[in-house]
């Protein structure tokens, strides 16, 4: 599923904890470029995705919310956390192939909520 969803997170939902309209912004200045640039970064936030490592405060909110973001189709995601997903989602599909396989097959593995996810991000279907 198109969302690695680990995206959304990342950057949608690395940026929080469940409120009633969106996810909290608490997370939302986190350096998405510094992160993506960073191996060891990137490694540890997917294995931490993947229940394979340790999680950050940032990792473990993102697993909590990742299911939700899926499920909704990022409904309670703001427009920088939306942004923030797309970015994440693009990296991992061009940079992390197989990781981004390996995430979209613990966090949707029958590929239900990959097509509204994407046109909640991308406007369509990827």
């Amino acid at each position: 599923m198109q969302v690695l969803t680990l995206v959304v997170l990342v950057g949608c939902a690395a940026t929080a904890v469940l409120s009633a309209d969106t996810y909290t912004t608490q997370f939302d200045n986190i350096d998405l470029e510094a992160i993506l640039k960073n191996e060891k970064l990137v490694d540890n936030y997917t294995k931490c995705l993947m229940d394979e490592g340790p999680c950050t405060n940032e990792g473990r909110t993102l697993k909590k919310l990742l299911p939700d973001a899926l499920k909704t189709a990022c409904a309670k995601c703001t427009e920088k956390q939306k942004t923030g997903a797309r970015k994440v989602i693009k990296f991992y599909q061009t940079q992390h192939p197989e990781d981004f396989k390996k995430l979209q097959q613990k966090y949707d593995p029958e590929g239900k909520f990959k097509a509204e996810f994407e046109k909640a991000l991308f406007g369509q279907t990827l």
